[in-house]
């Protein structure tokens, strides 16, 4: 059986305090889009671990680690899984703030769910896709949601960018981790709500609408401020950083074509 998981973006994200956790208290819009990953799992002889073949972009790190492995795993210790042959493509950089990992994961439980006939329900899923990342459980349900805590606490939102074109953009040279991204992060609570703003048009948002990540990040990588400038230049009626990492978008009322803008980048559009 073949799924595809997508990637996500965020809008807006405030980090508000951190937690005795060593993690830290969110406030982000995720909303998905179309750039997918594909992942398949075929049934194979009993094995003692799961086996996984990778394409695509490459990956860093041990195949055997990886969060579809992890995933199979965690769900192994409480049903008799078959054993699988996975295949996963990635399409979805990593290290961008996409969530391409935490997709797959939570699209594995799901894929598994299924071929295995386990009968797990949508809070189940959940419930296990939060063990295994801070945003695994948004793609559980994999549609506008308003995340709060490490941001996998959610609240539904009537929300949506349908009509509207999106452009991605990630320089080929840049992967910024996580916790290179939270180093220089002063937790602070905003004077606004989160919600009072998206409920603006998006012609508003630049005031608004605040990736808090912005302001540590761009001082170390100054090219990703500058893509924002110039999606803004183009036209964008709004533009920012996903999540944590390297990736910038923007958004337009009408369809455009900018890759020659952004030779060096990984470019993706596409009509939300």
């Amino acid at each position: 059986m073949i799924c595809f998981p997508n990637a996500k973006i965020n809008l807006g994200l405030h980090v508000l305090e951190k937690r005795s956790d060593n993690y830290h208290n969110i406030e982000t819009l995720f909303y998905p889009i179309g750039l997918k990953d594909i992942l398949e799992c075929v049934p194979v002889d009993k094995t003692e671990h799961p086996l996984i073949q990778l394409s695509g972009i490459p990956l860093e790190g041990n195949p055997g680690e990886n969060l579809v492995i992890k995933a199979y795993k965690l769900l192994q210790k409480d049903y008799p899984l078959k054993a699988v042959q996975i295949y996963l493509h990635k399409s979805i950089p990593s290290g961008a703030g996409l969530g391409g990992g935490s997709s797959d994961a939570a699209f594995m439980l799901k894929l598994l769910n299924d071929i295995q006939h386990l009968g797990l329900s949508t809070s189940q899923l959940e419930h296990y896709a939060a063990q295994l990342g801070a945003d695994c459980a948004f793609f559980i349900h994999n549609r506008p949601l308003l995340a709060f805590e490490k941001g996998d606490r959610f609240q539904v939102v009537d929300f949506s960018l349908k009509g509207l074109f999106l452009v991605l953009l990630i320089p080929k040279n840049i992967r910024i981790s996580t916790r290179e991204a939270y180093a220089g992060i002063k937790p602070v609570k905003p004077g606004y709500k989160l919600t009072d703003c998206i409920s603006k048009p998006p012609e508003y948002w630049k005031d608004c609408l605040v990736n808090d990540f912005e302001k540590t990040v761009f001082v170390l990588n100054p090219e990703l401020l500058h893509i924002k400038q110039a999606l803004y230049e183009a036209g964008a009626l709004y533009a920012s950083m996903s999540g944590s990492g390297s990736s910038i978008f923007g958004l337009f009322r009408t369809e455009c074509d900018l890759q020659d803008v952004f030779p060096d980048c990984y470019y993706w559009s596409e009509k939300l």
